[in-house]
């Protein structure tokens, strides 16, 4: 372990001082912008930060790392205004750009700990654990939860997790393997859901009048998203993993299931005999219902204007950040008086349980303030030119544009692991330079969103990549190595599909026929990963509904 801890310190601290360096042998004086603004080099910070989480499996500092070298990039390695971009525009504007958000996770991670204190949480677990009978049940349960939660990926990643973690435990079904399943439902589901922050996000970007038509045309070409429910689904009936995950669920079979470090204190305490399986329920229904009303209502949905009972109008005229805090707060009171007159719990301790949330969510509020930083420092960087001017350079292959922004949409939000930032600046610029009157206008859309999501779901510096490890209780790096080659399957098939779509449409056939074409190819492909996989390690099928990691030596 002391090894392992020197030598991650030796690769972030030859980070540092090769940046010191560069700063004072690259130092080119004062400049608006600096030369590096709007090139290739306004991606490199994320890059370094990416690299180094990957290599030292050290979260914090890589992040740290990347947001110091953006900052050097953008003052034109000026250390004092270096420092300026690194406290002010980074992490200040990171803190006080998320404090709703933030807001939302502590009122959350109380809720969770109530939720589990009152034993709640346990009684479902019970009650699943009698139903639930195979490892197959038990990730599709988890996969329909994670489905009918489609408000907000963060509620989802958070709520799931605490809710199916007893169970995916008593199936020996690994964190990782966990982790993954709540990533593939909370953004993807988001991104296809109508009534959701995403939705609302996305209508914000397209216009006030035709944002949640152009939406809803978007939902059957938005292949990544569809793709990922099918490859979920597809896999868990056939039985099999492949890659860092079926070593991961091997583990898992033999007792190993993958647990974060210092998470698992309430799973210690006693619970209340007198819980049932309605203590849980009842109090997610009221989280899901007041989240919904308040969206709807700092949308204007109540009040007299514009938007007063417009459904889709005020979906679109929210505000996420402002609206869960509201909701969630007002759940946090309903659900302690509830759990209060019920005697499942009592006054002092559902007091306590509020900093006991707190605790348990500053990792993810940590590992967000970084990225939200690394974020900006890139802003500063002019990131969005950069892909502006490649996305332009590019609309000479008209048919295969679709493609093109698919893979631009991925490369911007895994390198700054943000979706909604990356749509934010790519459907302008499809809007602009198709326009979403055509079909092609809206399968370039639908692959900006399809593509931004794709990013977000392989990069470790994304925030729902980050809730959805924090919701599994599992290691941050392992989630998103096991995740990626997953990701990477579904999204060669979505660029494939993509290419097809935009063949497919230049002769007037349009997603009756792509869409289904996608799912075949991707079905297909999980068919012949499987026969390949059998050839080289033995049947990986087990009509029990076990993976197919059981058939991996133990170093695998």
């Amino acid at each position: 372990m002391k090894k392992k801890t020197i030598r991650n310190l030796s690769i972030t601290a030859l980070a540092l001082i090769a940046v010191v360096i560069l700063s004072i042998t690259l130092r080119n004086g004062d400049c608006l912008e600096g030369p590096y603004y709007a090139t290739f080099m306004s991606l490199v910070p994320p890059v370094i930060a990416i690299g180094l989480a990957l290599m030292t499996k050290e979260v914090y500092s890589s992040l740290f790392v990347g947001v110091v070298t953006g900052a050097l990039f953008a003052a034109d390695f000026n250390p004092v205004k270096a420092m300026d971009h690194i406290v002010s525009d980074g992490l200040i504007a990171a803190v006080s750009g998320t404090a709703g958000i933030f807001a939302f996770l502590v009122i959350l991670g109380a809720i969770v700990v109530l939720l589990n204190r009152a034993g709640g949480s346990r009684a479902f677990g019970e009650w699943a654990q009698s139903h639930v009978k195979t490892r197959i049940g038990a990730i599709l349960a988890t996969f329909a939860l994670g489905v009918l939660i489609f408000v907000d990926d963060y509620f989802n990643c958070l709520t799931v997790g605490s809710v199916m973690r007893p169970v995916t435990d008593t199936h020996k079904i690994s964190r990782s393997k966990l982790a993954y399943v709540i990533d593939a439902t909370a953004a993807p589901i988001c991104m296809i859901a109508p009534v959701s922050s995403w939705a609302a996000a996305v209508t914000k970007y397209v216009g006030e009048e035709n944002g949640i038509f152009a939406f809803i045309r978007a939902i059957p070409y938005n292949f990544y998203s569809l793709l990922t429910i099918t490859f979920v689904i597809a896999i868990t009936l056939m039985g099999f993993d492949y890659g860092k995950m079926a070593g991961v669920e091997f583990k898992a079979l033999n007792g190993d299931l993958g647990a974060a470090e210092g998470k698992e204190e309430e799973s210690e305490q006693k619970h209340h005999a007198r819980a049932r399986v309605m203590d849980l329920i009842l109090p997610i229904g009221v989280l899901i219902v007041s989240c919904i009303a308040a969206l709807l209502y700092v949308g204007g949905f109540f009040t007299p204007g514009k938007y007063q009972w417009s459904l889709t109008g005020a979906f679109g005229a929210t505000d996420a950040t402002v609206a869960l805090p509201w909701g969630s707060l007002i759940a946090l009171i309903v659900i302690m008086s509830y759990l209060i007159a019920r005697k499942l719990i009592t006054f002092k301790a559902s007091m306590e349980a509020i900093p006991k949330g707190f605790v348990a969510m500053v990792p993810a509020i940590l590992i967000l303030t970084f990225a939200t930083a690394l974020k900006n420092t890139t802003s500063l960087l002019g990131s969005d030119v950069f892909v502006k001017n490649l996305l332009e350079n590019a609309g000479a292959l008209k048919m295969f544009l679709p493609a093109i922004v698919f893979m631009i949409a991925c490369f911007l939000a895994f390198a700054t692991g943000t979706s909604w930032g990356t749509f934010g600046i790519l459907i302008p610029i499809v809007q602009a330079g198709i326009g979403l009157d055509s079909e092609l206008g809206i399968i370039a859309m639908s692959a900006c969103l399809a593509g931004a999501v794709c990013g977000d779901h392989c990069s470790p510096i994304s925030d729902t990549t980050i809730m959805a490890s924090a919701g599994a209780q599992c290691n941050h790096v392992e989630h998103v190595a096991t995740q990626l080659p997953y990701a990477m399957t579904v999204a060669t098939v979505s660029f494939v599909s993509y290419v097809i779509a935009g063949v497919l449409q230049s002769v007037g056939i349009y997603w009756w026929v792509s869409l289904p074409v996608a799912i075949v190819l991707m079905i297909g492909t999980l068919f012949v990963m499987r026969w390949m996989q059998n050839g080289k390690k033995g049947d990986f099928t087990d009509k029990g509904g076990h993976t197919g990691a059981e058939n991996l030596p133990k170093e695998a």
